[in-house]
């Protein structure tokens, strides 16, 4: 079993329902919630919106490889009502995002998925609910911890 770490993110729509749904739909499909942030309000990142986001980040236990993962959080958010991904860094509103940010201690880059999530030491939607569950969580590849990275972008 792995310990996953996702992202979540939502600016349409209910957006506490809409994260409660897709926390109802990994614990159903992935795995144990084993930790849950507090859902955060957040400015759009990367691009304008009148519309603020609400961001959490879970931490599910799974049997899942990393990439059935990503093929079981796009289903979710079509489900949920997500009918484009981002593509080459445009951004938009969303009803719901559903990033992998972590996956045990694994680093993985490929075409399609790269684990850690490539922007997440950046974002301060991230990096804060994931430092109230998991301070001293090391990201694979850097020797920091997460709480490290969230006091850097919290200065």
């Amino acid at each position: 079993m792995a310990l996953a770490y996702f992202g979540l993110g939502t600016n349409l729509g209910d957006k506490e329902r809409n994260l409660c749904l897709a926390i109802d739909k990994i614990r159903e499909r992935v795995g144990k919630v084993i930790s849950q942030s507090a859902f955060y309000a957040s400015e759009p990142w990367g691009f304008e919106s009148t519309n603020s986001f609400l961001n959490a980040v879970v931490c599910a236990k799974t049997s899942i490889s990393p990439l059935q993962l990503m093929e079981e959080t796009q289903k979710i958010e079509k489900e949920i009502g997500r009918n484009k991904k981002s593509i080459n860094g445009t951004y938009s509103d969303r009803v719901i995002d559903i990033d992998i940010l972590l996956y045990d201690d694994l680093i993985l880059s490929t075409e399609n998925l790269t684990i850690p999530h490539p922007l997440m030491t950046e974002r301060l939607f991230v990096m804060k609910p994931l430092c109230e569950i998991a301070p001293e969580l090391v990201i694979p590849g850097t020797g920091k911890t997460v709480q490290s990275f969230y006091d850097e972008l919290s200065l």
